[in-house]
Formats: structure tokens, sequence, C-alpha cells
């Protein structure tokens, strides 16, 4: 089969289509045929090897990127009893990899049938994304209406769920993002923009409920100041140092201040992929595709992700 791989961190131009074994299920996996893939910003970590925890598990197990898919059950195993050949179905692949080939093997159990009223397209692009946007918004974050809630690259891949999720619930919301992504941002509803490259949300004396951050890189304590009194900052992903701030200083400050910066946990589970999805199909919220791409356009589009210019879900055809 085909697929696209790195033997190498770097940019782009590291990816190469190669022919490698089509995998086999084993008794407890069913065979995926691929048909939609779509980019996250964890497939660009996971391209450059940074932040440093993307290394984990070394190349040779994690240069096939791409973790959020729709196609059909070619195969099932015979101890999996949760889908049948011919099903279509999307989600996560576990591990967040091998999604950028022409079929995948894994135990189904972060998958779900895809509902009739969405395109392969619309269901690739829901997977990640939605499910840390459900839960730095609704399930964690528990918005109220009325609350003051900033999404730190609200126009990415989680950023245009939360946005949404955030206004369904009732919040005066802010995002935050490049200049190019200013006017979609308020497409979603969000009431107010920052461009971060004019301004430093952190210093601008507004204060908010809830911070949903997917890219963070300033000092813990610049995120405290951001924060009404019992406030919560949630961190999805960013750099290592900041991170660390979090888990060792977060404690700290919330025991002073009543504030929680704290790092958002979330795993790869069919629940909240379920809760996420039926929002959309209810029309309550929506997945947005910025760009359609083919299979051997792939490297293209993890330019266009990398350098900033997705406005919202970039997805790849397969078939």
């Amino acid at each position: 089969m085909k697929a696209v791989v790195h033997h190498n961190y770097g940019s782009p131009d590291v990816l190469h289509i190669t022919d490698i074994p089509k995998p086999v299920p084993t008794d407890d996996e069913i065979l995926i045929k691929i048909h939609v893939v779509s980019i996250n910003g964890a497939d660009r970590e996971g391209l450059i090897g940074k932040p440093l925890y993307t290394r984990i598990g070394g190349l040779s197990q994690n240069n096939i990127l791409g973790s959020d898919i729709a196609g059909r059950v070619e195969a099932v195993g015979k101890n999996n009893t949760q889908f049948k050949v011919g099903d279509e179905i999307f989600g996560e692949i576990p591990g967040y990899h091998g999604g950028f080939a022409e079929y995948v093997c894994t135990n189904g159990k972060t998958m779900a049938l895809k509902p009739a009223s969405l395109t392969f397209d619309e269901a690739a692009a829901i997977p990640q994304g939605g499910v840390i946007a459900l839960n730095g918004i609704r399930e964690k974050g528990k918005v109220q209406p009325g609350q003051k809630v900033l999404i730190n690259g609200a126009g990415g891949s989680a950023g245009i769920f939360a946005v949404q999720l955030a206004k369904l619930y009732g919040a005066e919301v802010t995002g935050v993002d490049n200049t190019g992504k200013l006017d979609f941002i308020r497409s979603l509803g969000a009431d107010h923009v920052i461009d971060y490259n004019k301004e430093n949300f952190t210093n601008n004396r507004n204060k908010y409920d809830l911070i949903l951050d997917v890219i963070a890189h300033r000092s813990v304590f610049a995120y405290a100041r951001a924060l009404k009194p019992n406030g919560t900052a949630f961190f999805v992903g960013g750099s290592v140092s900041t991170l660390f701030q979090i888990l060792l200083i977060g404690p700290l400050i919330k025991k002073m201040t009543g504030k929680s910066p704290r790092i958002l946990m979330v795993p790869q589970n069919k629940k909240d992929l379920l809760a996420i999805t039926e929002l959309c199909t209810t029309g309550k919220i929506r997945p947005v595709i910025d760009r359609k791409y083919s299979f051997n356009e792939i490297p293209e589009a993890m330019r266009y992700v990398s350098d900033g210019h997705a406005k919202g879900k970039v997805v790849i055809t397969m078939v």
C-alpha cells in the first residue's frame, strides 16, 4: 500500500510517498480503508519533533503521521464484534499516528459509525479537535452563561470547535490568532478577536473566567494575571518550559490566589467523540473545512498548516 512517511524530523520536505506492506488485522483488530484523514497541530509537532515530548516512541514507531480518519471497514478480526465489513466509520487512531496511508489496523475502541448526515470529510475533521474543545469548554471547563472565555489558537483545529461551544453555552468569547484569521474567528461567533502579533492578551488588563490555550508559551504567572478570581486556564499543548511551570507552580498559584492554571489531559475516547459529533449532526456546531488536498499533496498540505494559514481543518482525500 501507499503511505507518506518521514525518517527525519524537519520541514514537510522530509515527507515522501513509499510502498509498505498492507497491514493485516489481528483477531482483536479491524482493517480500515482510509477515505479521508485530517491534519492536526499534533501532526506538525510530530513532523518537526518539537516540543520534545513528541519524540516519545521515536521515528521508528511514529513515522506515519495522521490520526483523525474516516473510511470503511475492510476486514474484521474474529474477536472484534464492534464493526462489520463495509461499515463506514471515523475516529482517532490510538497513538496518534498511521493515518497518512491507504489502510490502517486498530482495535476500534476509539472509532464510531459515521452518521449518514456527515460526509467523510466532515467526519474526519471532528475527532481530536472536537474532543479537546468539548473537554476544555463543557466537560471540565463547565462554561456558564455570561462568563468571559478566551481561546488562544481560536482559528485552529480545536479552536474552531471551542469558539462555537463557548458561544453555545452563553459565554462572551475572545479568540486569539494571527492577523489572517481574525475575520474567520468572528464568523464562528467570537465577540472579540486579538491579533497575537500586535497584542499580548495577558497584558491588556482584561480578565477571564476561562482560558483555553492550545499553544501555550508564556509564563504561568502571565496566565494567572489574565484570570479572574477563581478562574481557570487549561493548557492542551505548548513549550516544555511552560508546561513544567504549570505542573510545578500551578498548584501553588491555586493555593495562594484561587486561580487555577492546569494542564488539560484529554485521552482518546469514544464517549466524547460521540458527544461532540451529536452536536455537529444536530446543527448546534459545525466542523469547518478550509482546504482539501489529495494524497500526493500531503507535503503541501502540511506546509500550509505549518505556516499557520489554515482556517479550521485541512483534509486529505485518500480515495
